[in-house]
């Protein structure tokens, strides 16, 4: 018996960025030339991004190490500084997004048997998953484990290993929550990589409940099979370490070129299953979504969830794509045994993907909103 999805949670920081604000934030940082200038100009304005989150309210007022209040100069924390804000706001964005997968689903606290979480911009032990429990008043003896610094492809392996719990244990029900805190990681630098990384990341959380017995008449989400590939030449391409000022991120140029040449046939083994009907693609950037599209010939409309999670919140690294299923678990338009083909890129370059089957019982009532129903919560 298949494992599914019953219920997508999000949540996100209050603070909310305009590109147009950030981007004239970094451009007007003293040490920079124009050439610099005009790269940061170029890539804010062309990430189709509108709005992201932060749990930096200084990106926008200034008051810290983060930024001068009085200069606008973008300060440079060290590691410790950074992290202590993770381990401050992270819990927070974990426990609300869960409380909204649960509420969707439909499920309380005290049912779940097994919680999986996943993360790569901080660390702290006893770590999310104990938080979870702490939290929400799971049940003490609830199973735990936490998959860390996989990026921003980590949900999907998360939910497969929600699968697989749920293959070994048919009651079985999982919490998995994602929560990202990218930007205390920014930093002004005329290094494009660096510029591309603030251009792009934000904040975020999600959640989903997965079981192996969805209640009869829920709209749900099918596992049914997962992938991974490592790309030929992609190893240095993507990367992810910690130095003493933050976590510094390697997204290069190559990266969308990468994709386009190699994701049809990483996704060989999904793809071979059948018709896809629907895609879930983890918007990196603007330009992978368009390699993507362009590589496995798929029509403009097929990308729009991912668009516009990209449009309005940004990449929230690893839980981006659970903010596009829950969008396309809450369309009406959805109809049941469509298939759907989630994929999500991570350091390596590695790309994980899952096929999923749309389950949609014929609606008895009014319906909500895809719109209403993908709103993300703040946190508090």
């Amino acid at each position: 018996m298949s494992a599914s999805i019953i219920g997508i949670g999000t949540a996100v920081p209050d603070t909310r960025l305009t590109q147009e604000d950030v981007r004239d934030l970094f451009a007007a940082q003293p040490s920079l030339d124009r050439v610099t200038r005009r790269i940061i100009a170029a890539a804010f304005d062309h990430s189709a991004i509108e709005t992201r989150h932060t749990v930096l309210p200084e990106l926008v007022a200034g008051g810290s190490a983060f930024v001068d209040a009085d200069t606008r100069r973008i300060g440079m924390p060290a590691t410790g500084v950074r992290n202590a804000v993770y381990a401050r706001e992270a819990p927070g964005l974990f426990a609300a997004a869960a409380r909204d997968a649960l509420h969707r689903a439909g499920v309380r606290a005290d049912e779940v048997t097994h919680v999986v979480t996943a993360s790569c911009t901080g660390f702290f032990a006893p770590g999310p998953e104990f938080r979870l429990v702490r939290d929400l008043g799971l049940t003490p003896t609830v199973s735990r484990e936490h998959l860390g610094f996989l990026g921003c492809a980590a949900a999907l392996p998360a939910l497969r290993s929600a699968a697989r719990i749920c293959a070994t244990d048919p009651s079985a029900l999982v919490l998995v929550v994602c929560a990202e805190i990218c930007t205390i990681h920014l930093r002004s630098s005329a290094d494009p990589d660096q510029i591309v990384s603030s251009a792009v990341f934000a904040d975020g959380a999600a959640a989903a409940i997965v079981t192996a017995s969805p209640s009869a008449g829920i709209p749900h989400l099918q596992l049914d099979r997962f992938a991974t590939a490592i790309t030929d030449d992609g190893e240095s391409a993507m990367g992810w370490t910690i130095g003493d000022h933050g976590f510094e991120m390697t997204l290069t140029a190559e990266v969308p070129r990468i994709v386009g040449r190699e994701v049809k046939n990483a996704l060989r083994p999904l793809l071979g299953e059948g018709p896809v009907d629907l895609w879930a693609v983890h918007p990196g950037g603007r330009s992978i979504l368009d390699r993507v599209e362009a590589a496995c010939e798929l029509e403009p409309e097929a990308l729009r969830h991912s668009r516009d999670v990209l449009r309005a919140y940004g990449n929230m690294s690893s839980a981006t794509i659970l903010f596009i299923l829950q969008r396309m678990l809450a369309d009406p338009e959805r109809t049941d045994g469509e298939r759907m083909l989630a994929l999500a890129f991570a350091p390596g370059l590695t790309v994980e993907s899952a096929l999923m089957t749309v389950r949609a019982p014929a609606p008895t009532g009014p319906h909500t909103s895809a719109a209403e129903s993908a709103t993300s919560i703040p946190a508090r």
